[in-house]
């Protein structure tokens, strides 16, 4: 089971943190302060609550890239939003270290045999129901 958890808000010191990952990786870039100052300058102003909206949406990106990866390697995965956020944060301790869980992802291989599912088609929307042609 993973647990994907966002920031509870945008701090001073999370920023610089990721600034000096960044430093770390590329090297000071010129224009690299003054992006993460605009960070600062717009995102700390910010109520908690849009801050952690905004931060939990950035853990869907890497919910999907663990999906891929997990279908990369042949291992079934169903993301899961149904659960209690302040359980799961209670039992992992999320909250003292200024964190609130957002989805979770259990991890498996099926068992076709006992699966009464896995032999039904699936079921989709169609194309036309789910994507709009703007040309």
């Amino acid at each position: 089971l993973l647990v994907f958890a966002a920031w509870d808000n945008y701090t001073e010191e999370r920023i610089d943190e990721v600034v000096q990952l960044t430093v770390d990786a590329r090297g000071d870039l010129p224009t690299l302060r003054g992006y993460f100052d605009f960070l600062k300058a717009n995102y700390l102003k910010r109520d908690a609550e849009v801050n952690y909206a905004h931060a939990a949406r950035q853990a869907y990106i890497a919910l999907g890239f663990a999906m891929v990866a997990a279908a990369e390697q042949e291992v079934d995965c169903t993301p899961m939003e149904g659960f209690n956020p302040d359980a799961v944060d209670a039992i992992l301790g999320l909250r003292e270290r200024g964190l609130r869980s957002v989805v979770l992802l259990p991890l498996g291989y099926r068992d076709t045999e006992g699966d009464w599912l896995f032999p039904m088609p699936k079921v989709r929307k169609s194309r036309a129901a789910m994507v709009t042609d703007l040309a």
